[in-house]
C-alpha cells in the first residue's frame, strides 16, 4: 500500500477494516429522557475546563435511545451533561457518556471527542412509568424515573435546545503517553425532526462506583425532567480551543473539522 492511499484512507482505525464509516450520521426515532438536577458548585467547577465557565449549578442527565443510526447501529446512551458558556455563547458541555456499542463508542471518541465508555443503559416504558437504568458491569449506577406524557413540553425550547451548541474536550495520546491533541471541540445537531415532548414528575438516583464516578456531581434536588422523540443529524465538529502552545491548531482555527469524513 502507498502513502499516498493509507492518507487517503486514513480516516479511522483500523486503516483495512474501520470500526465506523464515513459520516454523515443521521438518527432515526432518537428518544431522549433528561433530568436536569441541581449538584454542588464547587464540584462542577472542578470538572468543566476552561476557557468554558460554567452557567449555573445543574447537570442534566440524559438518557437515549437510538435504535437507527447511520453507521452505529442500535444502541443506548446515557451520562452528564452540564450547561456551559463560551465566549458569552450558552450551550452545553458533555461529561461523561456510557453506550453499549464498540462503533459509536469508537466513532465518537475518534471523531469528536465525546467521552464515551462502555456501559449498559436501557430506556423503556414500565407501566406508566418511562423508565432509565445505567449498569456499569454488574453495578446499578444510575435510575431515573419519569411519569409517561403527562404534559406536552414547549416545542420550540426543545427545538432551541438541541439547536444550541456541544463543547468535548478531545484528548489523544502520543505513543509515549503525552497528550498529541487536546483540544475544545464545538458541533451542533441539525436536520432536526421534532415528534414529540412531554414533561412531567421525576425522579434521580446515582449509586457510587470508582470507574463511573457519577456521584462526583451528586443529586442535591431533581428541577425537571424532559421526554422527546426526534430524528436529527450528528455533525460533524470544530476546533475552538487548542491547550497545547506550539500546536499546529489554534484557538482562531474555529473552522477546522475534527475529520474529514
Amino acid at each position: 500500500m502507498r502513502e499516498q492511499e493509507v492518507r487517503e484512507r486514513a480516516f479511522a482505525m483500523p486503516l483495512t477494516s474501520p470500526a465506523f464509516p464515513c459520516g454523515p450520521y443521521r438518527f432515526i426515532h432518537r428518544e431522549y429522557l433528561i433530568v436536569t438536577y441541581e449538584t454542588d458548585p464547587e464540584a462542577l467547577r472542578a470538572v468543566v475546563p476552561e476557557p468554558l465557565l460554567v452557567r449555573e449549578p445543574v447537570v442534566k442527565f440524559e438518557f437515549m435511545r437510538m435504535p437507527d443510526s447511520t453507521g452505529f447501529g442500535d444502541y443506548t446512551e446515557s451520562g452528564q451533561v452540564i450547561p456551559v458558556s463560551f465566549n458569552g455563547e450558552a450551550g452545553s458541555y458533555v461529561h461523561a457518556m456510557f453506550l453499549d456499542n464498540e462503533s459509536p463508542i469508537a466513532g465518537g471518541r475518534e471523531l469528536w471527542g465525546f467521552p464515551k465508555k462502555l456501559g449498559a443503559p436501557k430506556l423503556s416504558v414500565a407501566g406508566d412509568t418511562l423508565l432509565g437504568t445505567l449498569d456499569y458491569g454488574p453495578v446499578r449506577v444510575a435510575t431515573a424515573t419519569m411519569g409517561f406524557k403527562h404534559r406536552p413540553a414547549d416545542l420550540d425550547a426543545v427545538r432551541a435546545s438541541l439547536a444550541a451548541p456541544n463543547f468535548l474536550l478531545k484528548v489523544i495520546p502520543h505513543v509515549d503517553g503525552t497528550p498529541r491533541i487536546c483540544e475544545l471541540v464545538r458541533y451542533h445537531t441539525t436536520e432536526v425532526v421534532l415528534k414529540g415532548a412531554w414533561s412531567g414528575p421525576a425522579a434521580l438516583e446515582l449509586h457510587p462506583h470508582a470507574l463511573a464516578p457519577l456521584t462526583d456531581l451528586p443529586v442535591r434536588r431533581v428541577v425537571s425532567a424532559l421526554h422527546f422523540v426526534a430524528d436529527l443529524t450528528l455533525a460533524l465538529g470544530t476546533v475552538v480551543h487548542d491547550y497545547l502552545p506550539g500546536s499546529s491548531t489554534t484557538a482562531s482555527s474555529s473552522s477546522t473539522s475534527t475529520s474529514k469524513a
